[in-house]
């Protein structure tokens, strides 16, 4: 509760304390618009925070300490040397601690101290080279509540999801199956459905050029996204497709009023349209998990960490984001309860 009026407490993953992480998320949080929607619980550096004069005002505990609060929080995870806090200057303590921010709120998320997660940039390659293995915070909190999730890039105009996420290319035809593919659209539909009232329409992207050509260009079209889609329509997802990816982005204003929801199959194929249509407001949305989690979609940006150059625009639109999905299963909840998505 915040004077009397109920709002989700948001945590907030710093990520890594060399990049543009600070900034935009004490930026973002110092804007009125946001302090009337969500109670911020920021998981990072003390000393880093510090610098911030609207993180001065914050209540201030360690992990172990916290529980739900009643108003903004810092929760000081580390106290970093500043050697290891420098902007744009990336360092092996700041990997670790980059990753220690993210379990530090995950543990949140798994004892009901926040009602959504929103993660500000981390660095694979600095989190790597402190000797944690990372593929990204996708593939980390789906292992740490052991169920299967889906990417999603939830922008103004289009809203894409992933099929498969961090994995080279040469892998994604082993990677697609008709029982994955079946489980995601099921996935999407679900989770998507409180937030647009009705059963979401779905348009699912072939994985070949022009979807395939009805197998002249590749069989996965015929033999695993087709099958997956004809499984999904018969257990009340309203999905179509496949459809040539070219076709459906070349038109991107028709999207929304055709779609509610696009499922791609790799990486590029989705993330490219969502950047280009969008790329400051356009936001990663993990779907699955127990909570809502939200990131921009940007990353760490040493080349202006510090100088006062980097938009908060993205974590804004990440941070309204992750307080409008904790309202909506809020209000699914309420409604009763859903099938939980499979574990692993």
């Amino acid at each position: 509760m915040l004077r009397g009026v109920s709002l989700p407490l948001v945590g907030i993953s710093l990520g890594d304390v060399s990049g543009i992480g600070p900034e935009v998320t004490a930026s973002a949080l110092a804007l009125p618009k946001l302090r009337k929607v969500l109670v911020p619980v920021v998981f990072g550096d003390g000393p880093t925070l510090e610098r911030f004069p609207v993180f001065r005002r914050y209540a201030r505990v360690t992990p172990e300490a916290l529980g739900r609060v009643d108003g903004p929080t810092v929760v000081e995870v580390t106290r970093l040397a500043e050697k290891d806090r420098t902007p744009g200057r990336p360092s092996k303590a700041g990997g670790r601690a980059q990753y220690a921010y993210v379990t530090a709120a995950i543990e949140a998320m798994r004892a009901g101290h926040v009602d959504a997660l929103c993660t500000a940039p981390v660095s694979k390659e600095q989190i790597s080279r402190a000797g944690i293995p990372f593929m990204g915070h996708t593939e980390v909190l789906a292992d740490a509540f052991g169920v299967d999730v889906l990417m999603m890039m939830d922008g103004p105009r289009v809203r894409i999801a992933l099929a498969t996420n961090h994995v080279p290319v040469a892998q994604l035809p082993k990677l697609l199956t008709v029982e994955g593919l079946t489980a995601q659209l099921k996935l999407l539909s679900r989770s998507l459905e409180p937030v647009v009232g009705r059963r979401p329409r779905i348009a699912v992207l072939g994985l070949n050029p022009h979807a395939g050509e009805g197998g002249l260009l590749g069989r996965e079209e015929v033999e695993v996204i087709g099958p997956a889609i004809r499984k999904a329509r018969a257990a009340k997802v309203d999905a179509y497709g496949p459809v040539p990816a070219d076709g459906l982005f070349a038109r991107p204003d028709e999207i929304a009023g055709r779609y509610d929801a696009v499922l791609a199959m790799y990486h590029d194929q989705g993330l490219i349209p969502a950047k280009a249509l969008d790329f400051e407001r356009t936001v990663n949305v993990t779907l699955g998990l127990p909570m809502p989690r939200t990131s921009p979609d940007h990353g760490t940006a040493y080349a202006i960490a510090g100088k006062g150059q980097a938009s908060c625009v993205p974590m804004v639109e990440a941070l309204l984001k992750a307080a409008q999905l904790a309202g909506a299963g809020a209000r699914g909840a309420r409604r009763g309860p859903r099938r939980p998505s499979r574990g692993r």
